[in-house]
C-alpha cells in the first residue's frame, strides 16, 4: 500500500493570523463603529445640524482611509493601486451606510452630500498617508547616508 505524502502547509487560523490580517483590524473595527453610529437613532436636538454633519463624515472617513492605508503600508502592497482602491472602497462603504440609513431607519435619511463628504474624507486620508510616506522615505534616506 503506497504511503500518502504528508506535506506541511502554513496554517492561517483565526487564532494566530499573520500580519496581513491584523494590520487591517483597526479599519474593520472603525468600519463597525461607523455602522453602529450611522444606524442608531439620532437624538432630536441633533436633527438640524448639517454643516458639522458633513465635517464629521469627512473626519470619520478620513480616519477609516488612514486605517485601511496603514494595513497596506504594513503589508507593502503597491501603494499607488491601494490609494485608488481605498478611496473607492471607503466611498462605497459610505454610500452603503447612506442607503442603509434611508432603507433601515425611520429617523435617518440618506444624503448625497454625505457621500461627497465621505469621498472627500477618504481622499484626504489617503493623501495624508502618501505625504507621510514621502516624508518617511526622505528622513530615512537622509539619515542612512
Amino acid at each position: 500500500m503506497p504511503e500518502t505524502c504528508a506535506t506541511e502547509s502554513k496554517s492561517t487560523s483565526l487564532i494566530a493570523p499573520d500580519k496581513s490580517y491584523i494590520a487591517y483590524l483597526p479599519a474593520v473595527v472603525l468600519a463597525v463603529a461607523i455602522a453602529v453610529v450611522s444606524l442608531i437613532e439620532r437624538p432630536q436636538d441633533l436633527m438640524d445640524i448639517h454643516a458639522s454633519d458633513k465635517v464629521l463624515h469627512g473626519l470619520m472617513y478620513a480616519l477609516l482611509a488612514l486605517c485601511a492605508m496603514a494595513g497596506a503600508v504594513v503589508n507593502r502592497h503597491s501603494l499607488w493601486r491601494d490609494y485608488i482602491s481605498v478611496v473607492i472602497v471607503v466611498t462605497l462603504y459610505g454610500a452603503l451606510m447612506e442607503w442603509m440609513q434611508y432603507a433601515c431607519t425611520e429617523t435617518r435619511s440618506g444624503e448625497w452630500l454625505d457621500i461627497v463628504a465621505d469621498l472627500a474624507g477618504a481622499a484626504v486620508g489617503v493623501v495624508m498617508v502618501g505625504l507621510g510616506e514621502c516624508v518617511w522615505r526622505k528622513v530615512t534616506h537622509t539619515t542612512s547616508r
